[in-house]
């Protein structure tokens, strides 16, 4: 197996990468730079992903045709990109034609797919996480409150792209966020139940982890920020930027990270039959008692992807083939710059509940053009006039390097300033605690 996998390892690679969003831009970005990576086919891709390979109209929720994809094209690797991809199934579609697969099987993605089952899951093997009960009944669930104080942390069970958790200031608040979710079905059927659990004092944090079914091996850690606007006020988000370093993120915590949290569930779920490949995103809450799992995610976050991949100096198409083919013992240490990385989201009018699209876009190419800007595409399309559109909620990540933050941000924003789309907004105060420390 060694043999076939280095002999494969010097061998032109075309990867495959599941997804539309700056995360899978990002990858791509990062696995064009590889000299082992020969083509990158993106499904569906996005006008980013275009101008580094090719783009397929097969959605990321499509498993079966993932893998007629893959397999009609020959690819050497599939990489998913989001949550979706992995909960459909799509690993387990190409694992039974026998194309390798960075990403989860579809019971193994459940840690993201169910928060119901990772909750249960942590208590089953001791992860440190927040108590927690889980709901149906919305009657049942208001009189679990009644003995509690605020503020409350409300989730829908089920996948709701990043927007399924309300943090409840308020008893009535909580009431409501129940209503919306199990009455009304504001998240459809992700909402079929709700995880209720206490509010955990600290600073976020987002800690990755690289997995072959039996080993892990720790990447780095980001911030994001997840509210829409600036002093974290308004709606949850699936993200509004990211900064890393992550200067709450210490050496002490990341070994605490890796011992308590990620090496027990990567034991944990191959004792269950679910052994998990791909990267692990431990969402985390750092406090004093040291850090406690928020929640896990089974692919790369976005836009601390966009981050990462900016830090990232090795070359991440072995890492990602190593850990498809079980053999990460085998793969090199990832090496990363030193500099900060600053990621700013820009996002369409309206989101995260009803963003506006078909606005059009300017000004991308002269943000790209400042000194260590790359400007990676999530929402976007172009028309057949070549024209750059708003075609979702999170439609552009600026990232920049900086020899600290504060000079990473400042780059950032001036490739914000130099777009001229009157149709987005985006934080002002991205990476505020770090720059108040």
């Amino acid at each position: 197996m060694r043999d076939k996998f280095h002999c494969t390892m010097r061998s032109p690679m075309k990867i495959l990468i599941v997804g539309s969003g700056g995360r899978e831009h990002a990858l791509g970005w990062k696995l064009a730079q590889s000299p082992l990576v020969s083509a990158l086919i993106a499904a569906p891709g996005n006008p980013g992903l275009a101008e580094l390979g090719r783009c397929a109209s097969v959605k990321a929720d499509d498993a079966a045709g993932i893998a007629a994809l893959a397999a009609r094209e020959a690819v050497d690797l599939v990489v998913l990109g989001p949550e979706s991809a992995a909960a459909a199934g799509a690993a387990d579609a190409l694992a039974a034609i026998g194309i390798p697969c960075f990403g989860p099987s579809q019971a193994a993605a459940e840690l993201e797919s169910s928060k119901a089952f990772m909750k249960d899951f942590c208590a089953r093997h001791g992860v440190p996480t927040a108590d927690y009960m889980v709901f149906d009944d919305a009657i049942r669930a208001k009189a679990y409150l009644g003995g509690r104080e605020p503020p409350f942390v409300i989730k829908a069970d089920g996948l709701a792209a990043g927007k399924g958790v309300i943090i409840a200031e308020s008893r009535a608040q909580a009431d409501a966020a129940i209503d919306e979710i199990l009455f009304l079905r504001k998240f459809g059927t992700a909402g079929q139940r709700i995880v209720i659990e206490d509010f955990l004092p600290g600073e976020e944090a987002s800690f990755f982890a690289l997995c072959d079914g039996e080993t892990a091996i720790p990447l780095i850690a980001a911030q994001d920020h997840k509210r829409a606007y600036d002093g974290d006020k308004g709606p949850n988000t699936g993200g509004m930027g990211a900064y890393s370093p992550a200067s709450v993120f210490t050496a002490a915590v990341c070994d605490e990270t890796m011992a308590r949290i990620i090496l027990p569930t990567v034991r944990g779920m191959a004792a269950e039959g679910r052994p998990f490949t791909g990267v692990l995103f431990a969402g985390l809450m750092v406090s004093p008692d040291g850090p406690k799992l928020i929640e896990f995610n089974v692919r790369f976050g976005d836009p601390e992807c966009q981050a990462l991949m900016r830090r990232l100096t090795s070359d991440l198409a072995p890492a990602l083939l190593a850990a498809a083919k079980g053999d990460l013992k085998s793969a090199a240490p990832l090496d990363w710059d030193a500099r900060a990385c600053a990621a700013v989201v820009y996002a369409a009018n309206g989101y995260p509940d009803e963003p506006l699209t078909g606005s059009l876009i300017r000004g991308v190419e002269e943000a790209d053009l400042i000194e260590d800007v790359v400007v990676f595409h999530a929402g976007t399309r172009r028309d057949e006039d070549g024209h750059l559109r708003a075609a979702g909620g999170r439609v552009l990540t600026v990232t920049a390097l900086g020899d600290d933050l504060a000079e990473a941000l400042h780059r950032a924003y001036a490739g914000i300033d130099r777009i001229n789309w009157p149709g987005g907004f985006c934080r002002r105060d991205i990476g505020w605690r770090a720059l108040a420390r």
